[in-house]
């Protein structure tokens, strides 16, 4: 009896460590590459680069993650997760080591390249993959949603730390130096215990509820590209994903229309991050509990809602409170979509022996805004400057969450029909 408990207890810890490494990979592996986003001027000061170099150095890094989410799912089903996983840990933590001693422009284009590769092709689609694994179907919004929230906090949280660090070494070289062999270090030590504790799911292998072995060849990849619900949940993704480029420009549209200062500005980019951990965690229960694609279509109605009422809002400085409110009603639903929305593979009842593949073909459709938000956002900007632009941008980002809805909708009304037969 008593070994029976210890060994039900073993499993707990087990299933809960899981978790805890699968947040810890994904909410540090990406950090090597966006250091940019907290420390921008010394970056480019210690690369000695310009701006358009600094620029193409994202440009590389998602032109070569874009290249490999497709292929990276198809090996996500070929592979144990836990192998592609650690694999993606170590090599991108070791070359983190490397990145701090400020290589030259050239090694550091091939440093984001080869990231692009590790982290779309080998590691992306194997950690949604151990995600769907660890929960049962009742509880996928859940998994999903412990992960974004995981992932959120654990971000938020070593970056702040690491400011700290960053602004008591002076600020210097050598203070940006230790911020990234710092986040490479976390990764490299979670890449070794994520060989330690997750477990060896063999995906190749795995069984189908026919009792058949599963291999995953090219008919299985042509099954999955005819799947319409693969194709549905990519718009979902997308969707969300122009909607969370759209919030970068809360803090200029704040700045520059509202006339607050840049400080002051700064504090709605903070407040919007502190927002990540909280939504997707409980849009994970509320999903489990309403159904996910119902989830997801009231969200991204809030989307819509939300910067449609952007681009009717007045520049008075007296609607300020309003604008912070609708700003963050935006951030909370597009982060609590985050959480859920690879969630939808296991509802929609795509076969977990082709998870890798559905994944890597919906982030393939649905990351693609990664390029083209960005460059059409500026060009919108920079066309129409001041009130008009804005009103402009949201107004398409209103229309893209739009597309998303009915995208959800028809997830819903599929789910209907798989409940049917």
């Amino acid at each position: 009896m008593a070994v029976g408990h210890q060994s039900l207890s073993s499993s707990r810890l087990r299933h809960v460590l899981t978790m805890v490494v699968l947040c810890v990979s994904g909410g540090t592996i990406y950090n090597v590459v966006y250091v940019f986003e907290v420390y921008y001027i010394p970056t480019q000061q210690a690369l000695d680069l310009t701006k358009s170099q600094m620029g193409m150095l994202m440009g590389v890094f998602g032109a070569a993650s874009l290249a490999c989410y497709g292929p990276g799912g198809w090996l996500a089903d070929r592979f144990s997760s836990r192998k592609l996983i650690t694999l993606a840990m170590l090599i991108t933590g070791g070359t983190g080591f490397y990145y701090a001693t400020f290589p030259s422009y050239s090694v550091a284009l091939a440093l984001h390249a080869f990231w692009g590769v590790a982290i779309a092709l080998v590691f992306w689609n194997a950690l949604i993959r151990a995600t769907r694994n660890w929960a049962p179907s009742a509880g996928q919004g859940r998994a999903f949603g412990f992960l974004e929230a995981g992932r959120g906090l654990l971000g938020t949280l070593g970056s702040t730390v690491l400011l700290g660090v960053f602004t008591w070494m002076g600020s210097t070289r050598m203070a940006l130096a230790t911020v990234i062999a710092s986040w490479s270090a976390v990764i490299f030590v979670c890449g070794v215990a994520a060989w330690f504790v997750l477990e060896d799911d063999a995906p190749s292998d795995r069984i189908e509820p026919n009792h058949h072995a599963h291999k995953v060849g090219w008919a299985e990849v042509v099954q999955v590209l005819r799947m319409p619900a693969v194709w549905l949940i990519a718009i979902v993704i997308s969707a969300t994903n122009s909607g969370f480029w759209a919030t970068y420009y809360f803090t200029p549209y704040a700045s520059e229309i509202f006339l607050l200062s840049v400080a002051t500005a700064g504090l709605i980019s903070v407040g919007r991050n502190w927002l990540n951990p909280i939504a997707p965690f409980v849009s994970g229960f509320v999903a489990d509990r309403f159904g996910i694609s119902r989830t997801s279509t009231v969200l991204l109605l809030l989307v819509t809602l939300s910067f449609a009422l952007f681009t009717l809002t007045p520049a008075s400085t007296s609607l300020l409170p309003l604008v912070l409110l609708n700003g963050a009603v935006a951030a909370l639903a597009i982060y609590a979509l985050r959480g859920i929305y690879f969630a939808l593979l296991d509802e929609q009842c795509i076969p977990a022996a082709v998870t890798g593949t559905a994944a890597g073909t919906a982030s393939l459709i649905g990351f693609t805004s990664d390029i083209y938000m960005p460059a059409a956002s500026g060009a919108i900007l920079d066309t129409y400057p001041g009130l008009p632009g804005y009103r402009v941008l949201f107004g398409a980002t209103a229309l893209i969450a739009a597309l998303g809805a009915v995208a959800a909708w028809r997830l819903v009304r599929n789910r209907q029909k798989l409940t049917r037969q």
